[in-house]
């Protein structure tokens, strides 16, 4: 770049640190009970822009030099030795999952109607490309509290089809690692770890996402950094990685970055599948794969977010405190949310369930906390089998199996809710939401 060009630049980037200033710092007065309270959000400064525009100013629009420096940052971070980025969670779950159903793994690939072990009151994209591919999803039902997989009931839903286990830490909370990789290892099946709503979660000191084979994140704004849209995958395994990355480039066998020939030295000197040899290995495909690549854009938006993860994991869990401890007295009216033992969690969001002799509904609370503009969410899909989406499956009476009952589960769809804790909370609003929440339970017990 010459030296007019490098001016220019320098001018521009000052110029988007003062336009945030002027345009995104905000300075409208909140007013409880008028002002909005969402239950997540963006929580971004200049530095974000100014990676934003930087990246923009060189317009490599696909993997480049932001790409590959927050994959090395994030696996540096978490502790683990691959992580690839990919264009959305969603697409990070199809990848973790996808991957295990290479014939490269040879007899430890998962075949068409094997089973899966998981839960029902889950997002459903965790599900999704078990169905897809023509799986078998097994569900078994969660503990209130936690939210997570109830362990006692892994033995119950094994049989010979069995080849993994692919769960949430539900809420940012994680599940009981030890008793599901004790399970996984007695039994030789895959271990995939949703950490979409847990980044910067520790189980026994150690961060959520680094147990399993597979791991997955979310970027998407509501989670805990964002890149707008965007996710990742990662190992330890470098065979695994390597079929991440060629599922996600298009299933190619060549692992050249975007823009780069002839990596492996021998690029005109293969001899793979019926091909002639000598077939251009940037052209040879080993899978069936996608495109599910994210901008270098994204990837500097992330470069700054990942940099304050602690910050907001610090801030979620002081949130949390603050619900918890002004809500406690409550006990006997909801079901109040609570760590899995051994666990720092860095959490998702203020999960309360109405207990059955409260003397009303969630939907009672719920309608009180919108009406005063306090933004309420359900627990994803409650219970994922209830949903449109399982219509056809119930109907055929196939392609799903349920371990034991899904009491729990029901109970969650049926009476739980879930308000924020995200970096961007201050204390006025956390009261606001505490303050509803009080009035209202004390209205409800005077009109008794």
């Amino acid at each position: 770049m010459n030296k007019s060009a490098l001016n220019l630049k320098k001018k521009i980037l000052e110029l988007t640190s003062e336009y945030y200033q002027v345009a995104h710092r905000d300075r409208t007065p909140f007013v409880p009970g008028k002002s909005r309270i969402p239950y997540s959000g963006r929580v971004f400064n200049e530095e974000e822009l100014i990676n934003l525009v930087d990246s923009s100013l060189e317009f490599w629009l696909s993997y480049g030099r932001y790409s590959k420096k927050f994959e090395e940052k994030f696996a540096d971070f978490i502790g683990v030795k691959h992580f690839s980025l990919v264009n959305s969670g969603s697409s990070a779950n199809l990848l973790a999952f996808m991957v295990l159903t290479s014939d490269k793994l040879r007899e430890r690939k998962i075949n068409r109607n094997d089973e899966v072990i998981t839960v029902a009151a889950a997002f459903p994209t965790t599900i999704a490309p078990i169905v897809q591919y023509g799986a078998v999803p097994v569900f078994v039902d969660i503990e209130l509290g936690t939210y997570n997989i109830d362990v006692s009931l892994l033995e119950e839903a094994l049989t010979k089809r069995t080849k993994a286990v692919m769960l949430a830490h539900n809420m940012g909370n994680p599940f009981n690692v030890d008793a599901v990789k004790d399970f996984c290892k007695k039994n030789n099946l895959w271990l995939i770890e949703d950490n979409c709503d847990a980044l910067g979660s520790k189980y026994r000191g150690q961060y959520t996402g680094t147990f399993g084979d597979i791991a997955t994140s979310s970027f998407y704004p509501p989670h805990h950094i964002t890149m707008g849209e965007g996710g990742g995958v990662y190992t330890n395994s470098s065979e695994l990685s390597q079929i991440i990355n060629s599922l996600r480039d298009w299933g190619r066998d060549c692992w050249c970055s975007s823009g780069k020939d002839n990596t492996c030295r021998k690029r005109f000197g293969w001899k793979l599948g019926e091909l002639p040899s000598g077939y251009d290995h940037k052209y040879i495909f080993s899978h069936f794969g996608y495109n599910l690549k994210a901008t270098d854009m994204q990837a500097a938006i992330g470069c700054a977010q990942l940099n304050k993860l602690q910050k907001f994991s610090d801030s979620r869990s002081k949130n949390f405190k603050f619900l918890y401890d002004q809500l406690k007295e409550f006990e006997d009216i909801f079901y109040l949310p609570h760590a899995t033992p051994d666990t720092n969690p860095s959490w998702f969001g203020f999960v309360l369930t109405v207990r059955e002799d409260s003397g009303f509904t969630r939907k009672d609370i719920i309608d009180s906390l919108e009406k005063n503009n306090i933004q309420t969410r359900m627990l994803f899909a409650g219970n994922l089998l209830k949903q449109p989406c399982f219509d056809s499956m119930r109907e055929k009476g196939g392609g799903f199996r349920v371990a034991g009952s899904l009491n729990m589960t029901d109970y969650v769809m049926n009476n739980t809710f879930w308000v924020g804790v995200y970096p961007g909370m201050d204390e006025i609003r956390l009261k606001t939401i505490v303050d509803c929440i009080k009035n209202f339970v004390s209205n409800n017990l005077n009109n008794k």
